[in-house]
């Protein structure tokens, strides 16, 4: 609001002087490009109130330091950008101030772009107070960038980018010019909102360069920005380009790290990480040479691996500028990790990346694990990284090594809100302020809150009845709860889901409900699904071509979706070979598929379908997929088909968990290719524990990619033969670990 109050001064001399500067108040899009034509250094464009659509604004001109030119809301916030619309900058020292974009995407490549054309880039130039609100392709895996900046010395600051959901990098620092070299740019006080889990690789927040012109130095200053729950992908911010500055941000709960992709001679300092236990959550991953990591503070960090609160890799010797270089001249100080999972020396050690860090340093850094297991992981030579003056206050390291010596000490909480030692003098340092959410962005527009989604409407009572829980849907709102009393419904039309709803029957009467369509919930854009106490019976459902109580709609959905079933019975999915339960199409995602206290019986498909993005790069379909205590009987294809393929590592998931459930003639139909009671396909988190199966087909794991962890523990079988375990990419024995299990031909330990 200072800025926008500095610019009313602006105006208001630009009105007591015409000569020197003209301003339009322009309210149609031939009112803006008469205007943009004639503008020259001082000008400002006044974009009335409203919205306006489909407008592809073109905004280039010669403005100097002291007279910039300038394209601004009428007021902040109430100027809507929608529809298909983009903006295009060129030229010199242009300012822009108070859109919002919401409610469409952009036809090209990028919503805003700091160049108009390939000739006519963007220098001196500056984006603020500007919104981007879930303004993403409708299609997924159709890639774009919200901000793409070129040129030289330009600044994008205390803008407010929130909700991108298809594939391609939120903000992009582009170097594929020698205009766009070496360009000091300055991205600073920027509200980076929830980016969700894309389920593929182009899902980070910023990048800076490309593997292609890595070996340029970008020498952008990244400073006081907020990532909150910043998902996407394994790489929240990947610096690919040399001389970069990170300074002073915030990730909060966000999955994945600021990793030192690419380039040399980058400096990160003063950056907070709060992950609050979240999955996945990590700090720092260092690759390349003449890095310097210090003065960082990370709390509360899950991530291990790649995604460990801090990372030094291993490189390729001789790397190619897209691969792994080797770390050399890399120093970390001053930093402090607390209760965080892991710290790894030497990631991503291989016969392909098998050159260990050299002339590097690890000095007076504060290590804290979490209360038990392996903190501290070495997967090969660290001879060539100096230990000097580190704490290890919890946690345990696989290795001694001289130089991280452990001490007990407690941890007190500062004013700043961050954790120090009381009884030593290392890491991070007690001065350091963390940017807040209040500080950044803009003031006018609400940055989102955290919470279940559920339940946060009004709560609707339904009758049974012909149709009355059809009436009851398309008049419920977001959140709402529809409550069905004891007794029969039946649906004659499939039920659109763009909405997030709880259907909720009693714990002490049925309420059971049929339907007349080949399905009787279609997930749309926008929808999520709570189902509780209920009994779904597809006695009345038609014999048709991809029959399922649950389906994605054919259409491309933009944002993730929840799936909760809990006490619900599932019964009569045989009016023909493949009636699934769930069924996710390609190009929808759920971040959470959950089962638990549930029962199916008598279904001639699989109770959950997620296989749907077959194209081996990388995609799936679901993220967390999770089953407890319930029963499966006489299910004729695989009870859950889950495929991941490809080789890439910039994903986390999918998550599989089945714990405390029992398994009846399951996958035995001679329908089911798999042959499988389960097939899990690149899963890179799997947990099968204390299950029962009964004449059973058997359980196939495929490990694709990475270092897939796969655990099949305390289950027992009868006639159900031991599992099928696979790998594609991997020579040796499969990694899955099995223990306490009883398969045939598989002896108790």
């Amino acid at each position: 609001m200072v800025f926008r109050f500095c610019l009313f001064l602006l105006t208001c001399v630009a009105v007591a002087f015409p000569a020197s500067a003209e301003h339009y108040f322009v309210k149609t899009q031939s009112e803006y490009f008469a205007a943009e034509k004639k503008l020259v250094a001082g000008d400002i464009i006044i974009l009335a109130n409203g919205i306006w659509r489909d407008f592809e604004i073109k905004f280039s001109g010669k403005g100097t330091r002291k007279k910039p030119i300038t394209l601004i809301s009428e007021e902040p916030g109430k100027v809507i950008i929608s529809g298909q619309s983009n903006l295009r900058i060129g030229g010199e020292h242009m300012l822009v101030t108070g859109l919002v974009f919401k409610n469409g995407y952009s036809p090209t490549g990028e919503v805003i772009s700091f160049r108009r054309s390939k000739a006519d880039l963007a220098s001196y130039s500056r984006v603020t107070e500007v919104v981007i609100d879930h303004f993403s392709k409708p299609d997924r895996y159709e890639s774009d960038y919200w901000v793409g900046m070129y040129g030289k010395k330009n600044r994008f600051d205390h803008n407010h980018l929130v909700g991108k959901t298809n594939k391609g990098v939120t903000f992009a620092v582009r170097l594929d010019s020698k205009a766009s070299q070496d360009n000091h740019h300055r991205i600073d006080h920027n509200y980076f909102g929830p980016r969700p889990v894309l389920g593929s690789n182009g899902g980070e927040t910023l990048r800076i360069g490309t593997s292609k012109y890595s070996m340029f130095d970008s020498s952008s200053v990244v400073e006081n920005n907020y990532f909150d729950r910043c998902d996407g992908e394994v790489e929240i911010i990947s610096s690919k380009a040399g001389k970069n500055i990170f300074r002073g941000n915030v990730f909060f709960e966000s999955s994945g790290t600021l990793t030192l992709r690419h380039g040399d001679g980058n400096l990160v300092e003063n950056n907070v990480f709060f992950g609050n236990g979240k999955d996945h959550t990590g700090g720092i991953r260092v690759i390349n040479q003449d890095q310097t990591i210090r003065n960082n503070y990370m709390e509360g960090l899950r991530g291990t691996g790649f995604a460990s609160a801090l990372t030094v890799m291993n490189g390729v010797p001789n790397s190619p500028v897209n691969r792994y270089v080797q770390v050399n001249n890399a120093v970390v100080e001053n930093n402090s990790v607390v209760d965080s999972t892991r710290i790894t020396f030497n990631a991503g050690a291989d016969t392909e990346r098998s050159a260990a860090p050299v002339n590097s340093k690890f000095l007076n850094n504060m290590l804290g694990g979490v209360a038990s297991g392996m903190f501290v992981k070495i997967q090969d030579d660290i001879s060539g990284i100096a230990f000097t003056g580190n704490v290890l206050t919890n946690g345990t390291i696989e290795q001694p090594v001289d130089g991280i010596s452990e001490q007990t000490t407690g941890l007190v909480r500062a004013d700043n809100g961050l954790l120090y030692p009381e009884d030593v003098r290392v890491g991070a340092s007690r001065d350091l302020k963390p940017v807040t959410r209040d500080q950044v962005g803009v003031s006018w527009y609400p940055k989102p809150a955290a919470g279940d989604r559920f339940g946060t409407g009004k709560v609707i009572s339904v009758s049974p009845g012909e149709d009355s829980l059809t009436k009851a849907f398309a008049s419920a709102s977001d959140g709402d709860r529809l409550i069905l009393g004891a007794g029969e419904y039946l649906v004659n039309k499939i039920l659109p889901l763009d909405k997030v709803i709880s259907v909720e029957g009693s714990k002490d009467a049925v309420a059971s409900i049929s339907f007349a369509r080949p399905s009787l919930v279609e997930i749309k854009q926008g929808g999520s699904l709570r189902l509780s106490n209920l009994t779904i019976d597809g006695v009345m459902a038609p014999d048709s071509v991809g029959n399922a109580v649950i389906r994605t709609t054919s259409f491309p959905i933009q944002s993730n979706f929840l799936i909760e079933l809990d006490h619900v019975s599932v019964i009569n999915l045989d009016v023909n070979r493949s009636f699934h339960v769930m069924a996710l199409g390609k190009s929808s995602f759920a971040d959470r598929i959950s089962i638990k206290n549930s029962n199916f019986l008598n279904i001639s498909g699989s109770v959950l379908q997620a296989a749907a993005e077959t194209e081996d790069y990388g995609q799936y379909n679901a993220e967390y997929i999770e089953i407890s205590n319930s029963n499966f009987k006489d299910i004729g294809a695989e009870t859950f088909n889950i495929y991941r393929g490809g080789r890439d590592e910039s994903t986390f998931g999918p998550h599989f968990s089945l714990t405390g459930s029992n398994f009846m003639n399951v996958g035995k139909s001679g329908n089911n290719t798999t042959g499988a009671s389960m097939l899990l396909h690149g899963a890179q988190h799997s947990d099968i524990s204390n299950n029962n199966f009964l004449d059973s087909a058997p359980i196939k794991i495929v490990h694709t990619v990475g270092r897939p962890q796969t655990r099949i523990a305390d289950n027992r079988s009868v006639d159900m033969p031991a599992p099928i375990l696979e790998e594609l990419n991997y020579e040796g024995a499969h990694r899955a670990i099995l223990s306490n299990n009883q398969f045939e031909g598989v002896a108790k330990p």
